[in-house]
């Protein structure tokens, strides 16, 4: 069951719970109350951010991306469309992460870094950042 009141969106979960979001402002993605996402951000209209989580500054989510309890999403950073960034993940400043990429939680995305679209990184894992001047690609041939 999904319930509307302005600027509130609320459903029932698989459990029975009733979930509350709010839409943010700029693309309209769905917002727990208990999360900080910053006003300069951009989510996709079908993208969530869990309790916990901080999205910064410039940062991007994509279209029906999902990132969960306590992720942090650095300024900057892009989530590709159809994502789901696992509980405690950090993604660092520019990072960038592919469409439909699946990422464990806990894991570390260090700043710049890149995780290549369709990519699974397993829980705990780090994505190096790149050497000065240069990218890291997660999943990509040298």
């Amino acid at each position: 069951m999904s319930r509307r009141i302005k600027g509130l969106v609320e459903f029932e979960d698989d459990g029975g719970e009733v979930v509350r979001y709010v839409r943010h402002a700029r693309g309209g993605g769905l917002v727990s109350p208990a999360a900080h996402v910053h006003e300069g951000a951009w989510l996709a209209e079908t993208s969530y951010v869990e309790a916990g989580a901080v999205v910064h500054d410039r940062a991007r989510v994509g279209a029906g991306s999902w990132v969960d309890v306590d992720v942090v999403v650095g300024a900057g950073a892009v989530v590709g469309s159809n994502v789901h960034l696992g509980a405690g993940t950090r993604v660092g400043t520019g990072a960038r992460i592919g469409t439909a990429a699946r990422i464990g939680e806990r894991v570390v995305i260090e700043p710049r870094a890149i995780v290549a679209a369709d990519q699974v990184v397993l829980d705990g894992a780090t994505v190096t950042g790149p050497a000065p001047g240069r990218r890291s690609r997660y999943g990509r041939a040298a």
